[in-house]
């Protein structure tokens, strides 16, 4: 009869590098999810406002190969309505009519390529902001929450960490997850609507002028990305019910959003009584004209929002507009991004917290 050793035999094998347990960790997890019907009608119609943008980018563009630059300039000055835009034309009929939309002393071309600069720039900021932001809460909100909660209440812990894999991976894999959704729902719409504007624009040429906005683009997603990912994860590694995540989740971003317009709707209103400017710095610009809600997302407003620290979703929007280099007064960035990154470091403290904790039983 033959026998068989069944003790301890050492291992021979070869560890993988530590990224490729978070890649294995990270795809099953966007499988799993993607498995959700939901999920996966919540992306399509994230990606549905990218063609009412794309019209818009195709609807300037034959503007300007057809000569009417000039008279939709002038048009818009007056405050007349850009036919064919829809409640896009909004941006840029504000952008044309703004007396210093371009500097001074520059030729037709030069001016034309500055026009054209602002106006996508615009259009992208307010693409990235108003519903690709608002999506993006939604999406993280049905996913987020479940990913280490469901390890949590079904103690997967003890199968993660009794293999090679430690903290670091572990964390990695999960933020890779909602990370890889983020750059489905805002970067990659974002970069295809710049593409789609090259293409319906008169030359190829106007890519290279036009360079650096994709690369804005990734980083406005990747300010958005860090501390909404970090927050929702540190949510969901709080509690075993991912419903109570999600509901801490949704309530965050409300409960802020309503202190943020309280906050400003009384500034407006102790600025009308007393007849002052509640802004410590003069508005360099008039409040448009009309469709204030979009045009207050593409950065047309000019005055100085001092309470978009309170809310994540209008200090991530001060953040997106200085990077695309839209809004470029200090004592409006500084505080914004100085919220983001205090929301980041909490929640990823929180988050590595939590996670070790099974180790420390």
């Amino acid at each position: 009869m033959p026998l068989h050793d069944v003790g301890y035999r050492a291992w021979r094998g070869r560890l993988l590098p530590s990224w490729a347990a978070a890649g294995v960790i990270a795809l099953t997890g966007v499988r799993l999810a993607w498995k959700s019907r939901w999920l996966r009608r919540a992306v399509l119609f994230a990606w549905s406002p990218a063609l009412f943008f794309a019209a818009s980018f195709f609807a300037f563009e034959q503007a300007v190969d057809e000569g009417r630059l000039a008279s939709l300039t002038e048009r818009a000055a007056r405050g007349g309505n850009l036919d064919g835009l829809g409640i896009l034309g909004t941006i840029v009929a504000n952008t044309l009519g703004h007396s210093d939309t371009t500097p001074p002393g520059l030729t037709e071309a030069e001016r034309l390529v500055a026009t054209r600069r602002l106006v996508w720039t615009r259009l992208l900021l307010a693409f990235m902001r108003a519903p690709q932001a608002l999506l993006l809460v939604v999406v993280i909100g049905l996913v987020a929450p479940a990913l280490i909660s469901g390890d949590l209440r079904a103690k997967a812990w003890l199968v993660y960490f009794t293999r090679p894999v430690g903290r670091a991976e572990y964390i990695l894999g999960k933020l890779a997850i909602v990370a890889a959704l983020v750059a489905v729902i805002t970067m990659l719409p974002a970069v295809a609507l710049w593409l789609a504007g090259v293409l319906v624009s008169p030359s190829v040429v106007v890519g290279l002028e036009t360079w650096d906005l994709p690369v804005r683009a990734v980083a406005a997603s990747v300010a958005l990305a860090v501390p909404t990912v970090l927050l929702a994860l540190a949510y969901s590694s709080l509690t075993a019910e991912s419903r109570i995540a999600s509901f801490a989740w949704f309530a965050t971003w409300a409960a802020c959003w309503i202190a943020h317009a309280a906050l400003t709707t009384a500034d407006l209103v102790a600025a009308t009584e007393t007849g002052a400017v509640a802004t410590a710095a003069a508005v360099p610009d008039p409040p448009p004209r009309r469709g204030h809600w979009i045009a207050r997302a593409a950065g047309l407003d000019g005055r100085l929002d001092r309470w978009a620290w309170i809310s994540p979703y209008h200090a991530a929007g001060v953040v997106q507009a200085w990077i695309f280099g839209i809004e470029r007064r200090p004592q409006a960035v500084l505080p914004a991004l100085g919220a983001l990154a205090a929301i980041s470091c909490a929640a990823g403290s929180v988050l590595a917290w939590r996670v070790a904790a099974p180790m420390r039983v």
